[in-house]
């Protein structure tokens, strides 16, 4: 057995992916699956602000996608929003205060149902979860999770459209957030009583740190794959090791 570490990559079946938004963008990603089983769910990630270096390499989403299509059956989907720019390249396009990557949400859920991709859970990070609040509530997803959202673009009028919606909605709230911590959070949630709001002791706005990483996507496999938690820690497979260097996004 050995040690799941931030530069362990492990099994999956991942391929490059690209699709075009309503006003005909094209938008670069990666789909991870599972290497022997069909997913049981998958995961569609919104990555935090591009102008400040978010992407769809954002650390929580990279080490998603190296690690839960193996443990937990997982499929992971994640791609640049428009203007935003990884190793895998650059989105077409600029960046659009979350009104234009409403556009790019709705194509990667299309593109999820055209794969026939199950149960698509909305994972928005920071940027992210204003796109999924501000877009989402309309579309056919199975569940929304928010890691911490700074609520900077969405609107009262935003969160109202979820009050009808009637799929599982978490946030996970870091206690040392730099822009909505957890008391703050809870007043501005109020208005969603379905939503369950989880402050995660001792952890920050971009959940640096393995102990937060590992949190995070156990919350995440508990709603969207409940029996494959807890997360293990250690592998008994073949791993490989990312060897570039790592930054906090």
């Amino acid at each position: 057995m050995t040690e799941i570490t931030s530069t362990s990559i492990l099994p999956a079946n991942r391929v490059d992916i690209e699709f075009k938004t309503s006003d005909n963008l094209l938008l670069v990603g990666e789909l991870a699956l599972p290497k022997a089983e069909i997913p049981v769910a998958t995961m569609l990630c919104l990555h935090p602000l591009p102008t400040h270096g978010g992407m769809m390499d954002s650390h929580i989403f990279r080490k998603a996608a190296w690690r839960l299509p193996q443990l937990a059956q997982l499929a992971v989907l994640r791609f640049n929003l428009r203007g935003a720019q990884s190793n895998r390249g650059k989105s077409e396009g600029a960046w659009d205060a979350a009104l234009g990557e409403g556009n790019d949400l709705r194509a990667a859920v299309k593109f999820a149902a055209d794969q026939k991709l199950p149960k698509p859970w909305l994972v928005g990070w920071s940027f992210g979860t204003d796109v999924a609040l501000k877009h989402g509530a309309e579309l056919d997803i199975a569940g929304l999770i928010l890691l911490s959202p700074p609520l900077r673009w969405t609107t009262p009028a935003d969160l109202h459209k979820w009050q009808n919606v009637s799929v599982p909605m978490v946030a996970l709230i870091p206690e040392f957030d730099d822009f909505l911590p957890p008391a703050a959070a809870r007043a501005q949630f109020a208005v969603l009583p379905q939503l369950e709001l989880i402050e995660v002791a001792g952890a920050k706005h971009l959940w640096t740190g393995e102990p937060s990483v590992y949190r995070v996507l156990t919350e995440i496999v508990q709603r969207l794959n409940p029996a494959a938690a807890p997360l293990p820690t250690q592998f008994a497979g073949e791993m490989q090791k990312f060897s570039e260097p790592l930054g906090s996004n």
